[in-house]
């Protein structure tokens, strides 16, 4: 019997040293990242917040199309996984809300049939904003979620004709939740409230009626100091660190009174509900001026003009400049740290090409710099459907 030759194992010195170094790096951020219990048990909301939190979610559905009425006359359930951080910053943007807490999650849904509706899974990112006394054991709360659906099974021609609400496998996400938050122990809270849930795609492909569910949500969260692990990792032991925060008195909003000349770029792509099932689409554009004024860090108002190029009108106006629709339009932001939810109204100063009058614009406002931001938005048409979802980058150009 032969045998490999053990020289081959052999370990070459400066191997040795790079183990020994290793170890001695793991000795001393082990050391270093040690903390005397009795150093910091008095020191008030020390350590860094987490929370987990499991919700289920039940309720009906807000239909508006013709063919899915067996599939959907049940209701909905739904699952999902919350992972959260508490701010406790005092000069950070949370603070002047309550001492918001925002994180990531994961949804799975049954909505209906799944071999006509599918399977919806989602991942998304949460803010939660405190509503009152945060020293009661029963907390109000409200919070909104805006993520990516996936695993959608969207309208098809031959294999699934009967689903007039989804054109595509993928959709936007958003949630909208009031409720409250019970402190049942020193770790847990049971969750509790009823909900919003959106699936659209903003016209992007049709069919586009969308999943509207509104119901009932309750779980449980558990708080947890992250810092725990850095004073003793004996599930026996008596030093232990708060495991949630808590919340002292909110900051005040920071008064601006700032106004501003904003313009903003948009586009996107949609179908008509004749090109349902195909490849076909269509170029739209928004371009808007507006001025703003900003009460305080939470808080401004929005007036501008429109300018609005709608491809899909091709097929009644040929012509490039009867697809030009303008309108003015007014609204309010709603502005947390970087970020602000708008929602702005407006009206056509020109023909409307059959949209009627009116319409809406709902966004999602991310600030890049102080003269810089992005936007994702859905203006509507009929009020309350999707005529197109827009992505789009805008500037400050003045500001006083």
């Amino acid at each position: 019997m032969r045998f490999l030759n053990p020289s081959i194992y052999k370990i070459s010195d400066n191997a040795y040293l790079l183990i020994l170094l290793i170890f001695s790096m793991s000795t001393v951020l082990a050391q270093r990242n040690s903390i005397s219990f009795d150093d910091v048990k008095d020191i008030e909301n020390y350590g860094r917040f987490r929370y987990l939190e499991v919700k289920g979610h039940t309720g009906y559905h807000l239909y508006a199309g013709e063919l899915l009425n067996e599939s959907v006359d049940n209701g909905y359930g739904s699952l999902e996984f919350r992972y959260g951080w508490q701010s406790k910053d005092p000069e950070k943007w949370p603070s002047r809300y309550g001492y918001a807490s925002y994180g990531v999650g994961f949804y799975s849904g049954f909505l209906g049939n799944p071999e006509v509706l599918g399977k919806p899974n989602a991942v998304f990112g949460f803010v939660n904003f405190p509503l009152s006394n945060p020293n009661r054991r029963n907390v109000l709360e409200t919070g909104i979620s805006l993520g990516l659906t996936y695993n959608l099974k969207p309208y098809d021609p031959d294999s699934n004709p009967d689903n007039d609400a989804i054109g595509s496998t993928l959709a936007a996400y958003f949630n909208l939740h009031f409720g409250a938050v019970y402190k049942m122990t020193r770790e847990i809270d049971l969750v509790y409230g009823i909900d919003l849930t959106h699936f659209s795609n903003g016209r992007m492909t049709t069919p586009n009626y969308g999943y509207n569910m509104y119901g009932l949500n309750l779980g449980l969260r558990y708080h947890y100091n992250a810092d725990q692990k850095f004073i003793n990792n004996d599930v026996y032991t008596g030093d232990l660190l708060q495991a949630r925060f808590e919340r002292p008195k909110s900051s005040k909003q920071i008064k601006l009174h700032e106004s501003s000349i904003e313009v903003y770029l948009a586009g996107g792509t949609v179908q008509n509900e004749d090109d349902k099932g195909t490849y076909n689409r269509y170029g739209v554009f928004s371009g808007a001026v507006d001025y703003r004024f900003k009460f305080n860090s939470m808080h401004a108002v929005v007036a501008g003009f429109d300018y609005f190029w709608d491809g899909s009108l091709e097929t009644e106006y040929p012509e490039t400049k009867d697809q030009v629709l303008t309108g003015l339009h007014v609204g309010y932001d709603f502005m947390f740290g970087k970020f602000a939810i708008r929602l702005h109204g407006g009206a056509y100063l020109t023909d409307d090409k059959g949209k009627t009058p009116s319409y809406l614009r709902a966004g999602f406002r991310y600030d890049i710099t102080d003269w810089l931001f992005a936007q994702i938005a859905v203006k509507t048409r009929n009020t309350s459907r999707a005529d197109w979802a827009e992505f789009g980058i805008g500037f400050t150009p003045f500001k006083w």
